[in-house]
């Protein structure tokens, strides 16, 4: 095994043993619930009552819910790694882009395969949130910490 991997192993070790990491993946859960329940909220909505495509819907939806899921993460919680306001936002929002590009693939492949335009999405939700997560936590709220936080 290379020293980086070493280093690596060590340094995921160590993030995994601190409380603080559990706690703030708990929080971030909980966020996301909350953005979840906008985001399917708002797709439903815009699929059923409005008539929009599936896709379009998905990007609507994920507009919002990304505007939902920035406020409490940034004000709950990531709170003590708050950097400036736009420079954060901009992170976000090109960690959540990556994300709902994901999502996008991942729903239009269950649709594909016959799965219902709602269940999908609740699906490719889900599975793009560990991506989503480890994302924000290591580049969009990261400020000055080292590289085991």
């Amino acid at each position: 095994m290379s020293t980086q991997a070493g280093v690596a192993r060590a340094r995921v070790s160590g993030a995994l043993r601190r409380r603080a990491n559990w706690e703030q993946l708990l929080k971030f859960c909980v966020v996301g619930a909350s953005g979840y329940a906008v985001n399917l909220a708002v797709y439903t909505l815009l699929l059923r009552a409005a008539g929009v495509h599936y896709l379009p819907a998905a990007v609507g939806s994920f507009l919002v819910a990304v505007t939902n899921n920035y406020t409490w993460n940034r004000v709950w919680t990531f709170r003590g790694e708050r950097g400036h306001f736009v420079f954060q936002g901009l992170r976000f929002l090109v960690v959540s882009v990556l994300a709902l590009g994901a999502n996008l693939v991942v729903l239009a492949l269950l649709v594909e395969l016959g799965g219902g335009k709602v269940v999908s999405q609740a699906i490719a939700i889900v599975l793009v949130t560990p991506v989503n997560f480890v994302g924000n936590k290591l580049w969009s709220f990261r400020v000055g910490r080292s590289a085991d936080s």
